[in-house]
């Protein structure tokens, strides 16, 4: 709990800072939280009751606790003009912790289906800086990643699937400082420095990484915003030399006052294992009522060595890959090959109106393009599956 100490740390050193008439503290600190729970249907009935491709829904035909997550956050004050803090702090419990564990943070702490995870644990601070449209932020600690469409925090995503850019091709999050220059009121310029991809308090090479971007702002008239970010850095245990790249543009843009059209573009390449992956994910989404949002996704990803994609049969087989154990990994968790994946996903977001309830049906489609038999078993070019999730916020 190191990470933790370090935070209310900075926080009562950045709480001494002089303020341009601040907010109550009180205020301004929210707390929050939601439960999610979702099960995946394969009309296929893989014998290892996996579906190929998948980690937060991978069990099929097997309801899951994905996400029972609290809070508790102060914002910055986007319209501050000297110095301004902020914090936050989010924890998860769940089965989607197997997934986004940081080296040295709780990635020990079960073997189980379900585990806890800190997912966020950060100050921000915001500094006035004369020749810019709003200053700088600083951001330090655990935080997620900039790249890609989705996020781990599912109220923030449109489907309850995820892409194989966000499972494969981009990291979940990073440890160390970030930098947001927000340099014209049309363009962001990030810079940081961290641990790795999904390191903490420990790293599995000990060399830094470098993560950043460029976010460009109410483009086309207030229309499109655009976002490229990169991370670059060793990232294979105990070899410090070699280097892996992940990359992604995201691209939203309203095409009118319902119709959102997002796209998701990316790039992964290993040097050490001499291995790429690349694709592009496009969503539409389109408010038929006040409570019912229908959605569409299709997503084309390449996994050009065969080693990206793959399914994790053990609950600590991901982690344990991370930090370079010595281990039998679980026989189920099998790779796909060099495979060209696609995938198309039609679903809604349903709002109940009972108590903060959402639920969230799909319907999802996955096939090799070209001709491998990844699927159910390692048996089938193509899988079908049915889902449906319910969170409740409070």
């Amino acid at each position: 709990m190191k990470i933790i100490a370090f935070i209310l740390a900075a926080l009562v050193a950045g709480a001494s800072l002089p303020a341009a008439a601040p907010a109550p503290v009180a205020s301004r600190v929210k707390y929050s939280g939601h439960v999610q729970v979702g099960i995946t249907g394969n009309f296929a009935s893989p014998n290892d009751r996996q579906n190929f491709g998948r980690l937060f829904d991978d069990r099929a035909n097997e309801p899951l606790l994905n996400q029972f997550v609290l809070t508790a956050e102060r914002a910055l004050d986007p319209a501050a003009t000297g110095f301004d803090w902020g914090f936050k702090l989010q924890g998860l419990y769940g089965s989607d912790a197997r997934f986004i564990h940081s080296l040295g943070l709780l990635d020990r702490s079960s073997k189980d289906l379900l585990q806890p995870d800190l997912v966020e644990a950060f100050v921000n601070l915001h500094f006035p800086l004369t020749g810019t449209a709003g200053g700088i932020d600083v951001k330090v600690g655990k935080f997620v990643t900039l790249e890609g469409a989705e996020v781990i925090d599912n109220t923030g995503n449109i489907f309850y699937s995820h892409t194989y850019s966000f499972n494969f091709g981009i990291p979940f999050n990073h440890s160390g400082v970030l930098a947001n220059l927000h340099a014209t009121k049309n363009l962001d310029v990030l810079v940081g420095l961290t641990r790795g991809v999904n390191t903490s308090l420990k790293d599995n090479n000990d060399r830094p990484a470098f993560h950043g971007g460029l976010s460009f702002l109410n483009l086309a008239g207030g229309k499109l915003t655009v976002i490229a970010s990169t991370h670059f850095g060793p990232e294979i245990p105990n070899n410090n030399k070699d280097y892996r790249w992940l990359n992604a543009v995201v691209a939203i843009y309203k095409v009118n006052d319902k119709l959102t059209s997002t796209t998701d573009l990316n790039y992964i390449q290993d040097d050490f294992a001499k291995a790429k992956g690349y694709g592009v994910a496009q969503y539409f989404s389109y408010p038929v009522s006040d409570s019912v949002t229908a959605s569409i996704r299709g997503e084309v990803w390449r996994d050009n060595n065969g080693f990206f994609v793959a399914q994790f049969g053990n609950n600590t087989d991901v982690m344990g890959f991370l930090r370079g154990d010595t281990f039998t990994p679980d026989p189920r968790t099998v790779g796909g090959g060099v495979t060209t994946y696609g995938a198309l996903t039609v679903g809604a977001t349903v709002k109940t109106g009972i108590a903060g309830l959402v639920v969230r049906p799909e319907v999802r489609w996955d096939a090799s393009l070209n001709g491998t038999r990844p699927f159910n078993d390692s048996q089938d070019r193509g899988m079908i599956t049915f889902a449906v999730d319910a969170t409740i916020r409070f």
